[in-house]
């Protein structure tokens, strides 16, 4: 029997193409540790070394300006002082090649049932720290109910109550369980109070309630909205953008501030599925990158560019179908650098990074 064909390509496709925007990126949601051990695990005879070689290497001339780390373990791994401490170090330019580290923790609903007094006292230490810049991710999970959904919806509220007494932002996680986490967060949230849903993939309706409730909320948008079984996150996107659906005026590329979304991987997973239109055919030949990393948003922000353009021009048919339409114009039209500036901005009004 032949040796069997591996389905990973040689790491140096890990070193992207040009991206569809060079603007400086942040990436509201990553997990660097697991990124790197991810990378390790197929990579076995991998060149980098530390997790500082390969940030530096994935990184390097692709503008990462900030990323927003998440720590969600219970018990609570202890890496993350290690990362925020260096941080504030002058040897942190070197160690992370340029890019500024800032960190969430919290308890993820997975491990909501190991969840206790101790893991609590070592999240309210880590919010203590200079370059904590909020709570979690934390929330509900209904899909995979890796812990009983009435511990859940318990650790869930009572995270929400320190980081609400604390006035940490929220970074929240909420998967097939859109009735209990609005119920939860309405009964436990201000409205005013900056929250990140992070990676929306329910019902868009479930988004519109939520973005009409809290007037500081935004939409976490990763590689997921690039996969064909995900229709969800476009049709949230779509709502923002067309006149007809959306609550409020709708952005507009030359006044995108009502675009209520932030930009990130969740590396080490859902790699953008239109990033392999610009990887070298020969050197993929139907494989897939095991990894995925920061570096990779300018693809995610060109999708959201597609899909908000796609709003557009159905729009202007329908209005034309109906004898009031007029034809967009170039400077309409939606681009990667629209979005990348928009989500920029919205990550310094959630996170201040």
């Amino acid at each position: 029997m032949g040796k069997k064909k591996s389905t990973t390509p040689s790491e140096e496709n890990l070193l992207l193409p040009t991206p569809p925007s060079q603007l400086s990126i942040v990436d509201t949601h990553t997990h660097v540790a697991s990124t790197y051990e991810f990378y390790r695990g197929r990579y076995k005879e991998g060149k980098y070394l530390d997790v500082y070689e390969f940030i530096k290497a994935m990184y390097e001339g692709r503008k990462v300006d900030a990323i927003v780390d998440v720590w969600c373990e219970a018990p609570v791994r202890k890496l993350w002082k290690e990362f925020a401490d260096l941080a504030l170090k002058e040897e942190a330019k070197e160690k992370w090649g340029g890019m500024e580290y800032w960190f969430v923790l919290g308890v993820h609903p997975h491990d909501a049932k190991s969840y206790n007094d101790d893991v609590e006292k070592d999240i309210l230490e880590a919010m203590t720290h200079p370059r904590c810049v909020g709570w979690g991710e934390m929330g509900l999970d209904y899909h995979y109910d890796n812990s009983p959904r009435e511990i859940q919806k318990e650790v869930f509220a009572r995270q929400l109550r320190h980081a609400v007494r604390l006035g940490k932002p929220l970074t929240i996680h909420t998967r097939e369980a859109d009735d209990d986490t609005e119920r939860i967060l309405k009964a436990e949230v201000p409205k005013d109070h900056k929250i990140h849903i992070h990676c929306f993939t329910d019902s868009p309706a479930f988004a519109r309630r939520l973005l009409d409730h809290f007037s500081n909320i935004y939409i976490g948008i990763t590689g997921v909205i690039t996969y064909a079984t995900n229709t969800d996150t476009s049709t949230v996107i779509r709502n923002m953008i067309s006149p007809s659906l959306s609550s409020t005026a709708p952005p507009t590329p030359s006044n995108p501030s009502a675009l209520r979304i932030l930009l990130e991987t969740d590396a080490p997973f859902m790699v953008p599925a239109n990033i392999y239109e610009d990887l070298p055919a020969a050197a993929m030949r139907g494989k897939k990158l095991p990894v995925c990393h920061s570096a990779m948003v300018p693809w995610t922000a060109k999708f959201v560019a597609d899909v908000a353009n796609a709003a557009v021009a159905a729009a202007a048919q329908e209005g034309a179908e109906g004898g009031n339409g007029s034809e967009s114009s170039q400077a309409d039209l939606w681009d990667a650098d629209v979005v990348m500036r928009v989500a920029r901005d919205n990550a310094r009004k959630v996170y201040g990074v």
